[in-house]
């Protein structure tokens, strides 16, 4: 007979329990007894016996409390919890024996609907083309992995077991978690995990493996708390492009409405700046005027009192300077 780490917790708790208690009522029996004898040594150790086995029923009670809080999850850290696929049982109809009527009955007109529903297909899920372009990972996955069904949860303790897991969650839902247990992976190969509202896909996530080959892992999603719209949701777990699990759940009432954010505009303002021309002048030069050469005066010599006749003066005539007039020059310079 097999047995799996839950059953066999679960057997040894009850028979610590079993124990505890007949040890309890066992020491009970054996105190009251000795309060009845007469001589003191038999009546000391018929106490002590009694006493002893209170106390080792206590011990028998502590110790199954413990192991029924911490000895499944330190046996699943030592041996890791392998998925067993779940059998769906396939139904076998019994033939019936039918009847022949004696009396055939007049058939009526059956009305043939105007429309026939006719059942649509529900497609295997499929990873997107966009997500399996972003693949990074060159590890070929093990086709023969297998992953658990999804369990949803607000929280998961130190070892990664949900908290109040739960199918329908009321608005806001805030960081949810989709945990499970996996077996047969391969370290590196490309897992995808994508989140839907509908057909509609809102959130994903595709990395390459960085767990062990067999243990519990999880995916989890945060969005703002406007973004849980009211609905069902689909969690689907892929590894490689193959789709191995999926669960579904529900988010009931309306979500908080989005606090708008005010985004300050920059606005820019050119401020135009006349630069200054140049503006090319030219610079006069004004033509000097003639410039008569000034007579120079003659001073008469004084005469000496040997000469008696007074000398003759000529004015020297006017000489004319006349100066050529300036060529223009151009000169181009800057107005500021």
């Amino acid at each position: 007979m097999k047995l799996d780490i839950h059953t066999a917790v679960i057997t040894i708790v009850a028979l610590l329990s079993i124990i505890a208690l007949y040890g309890f009522l066992v020491g009970v029996r054996s105190i009251r007894k000795a309060r009845t004898l007469k001589f003191f040594r038999m009546r000391r150790d018929r106490m002590v016996i009694g006493w002893r086995m209170v106390f080792l029923s206590a011990v028998f009670l502590i110790s199954a409390i413990l192991i029924r809080s911490f000895a499944e999850p330190i046996a699943y850290s030592f041996f890791p919890p392998t998925v067993t696929p779940t059998l769906t049982p396939t139904i076998t109809i019994t033939p019936t024996i039918s009847l022949t009527p004696t009396t055939s009955l007049t058939p009526t007109i059956t009305p043939t609907p105007s429309v026939s529903d006719t059942p649509t297909i529900t497609p295997t899920p499929h990873i997107p083309l966009v997500i399996e372009d972003s693949f990074t990972s060159t590890t070929t996955p093990n086709p023969e992995a297998v992953f658990s069904p999804l369990q949803f949860a607000r929280e998961l303790d130190d070892n990664f077991f949900p908290i109040d897991p739960a199918i329908t969650f009321q608005n806001p839902v805030g960081h949810l978690y989709a945990q499970f247990t996996y077996d047969k992976m391969t370290p590196g190969a490309q897992w995808s995990a994508l989140w839907y509202y509908g057909n509609n896909l809102v959130y994903y996530e595709t990395n390459p493996w960085d767990g062990g080959t067999g243990g519990i892992g999880y995916t989890d999603w945060n969005p703002e708390p406007y973004l849980w719209l009211e609905g069902e949701y689909e969690v689907q777990i892929f590894v490689g492009t193959s789709w191995k699990t999926s669960s579904r759940f529900t988010v009931e009432g309306q979500p908080p409405t989005a606090v708008p954010s005010i985004t300050p505009t920059l606005t820019r303002t050119v401020t135009s700046t006349l630069s200054p021309s140049l503006t090319v002048r030219p610079t006069q030069t004004r033509v000097p005027t003639q410039t008569p050469t000034p007579r120079t005066p003659f001073v008469s010599p004084t005469p000496t009192r040997e000469n008696t006749r007074a000398p003759t003066f000529t004015p020297a005539p006017p000489t004319n300077t006349s100066t050529n007039a300036p060529t223009y020059t151009r000169t181009p310079s800057p107005t500021q």
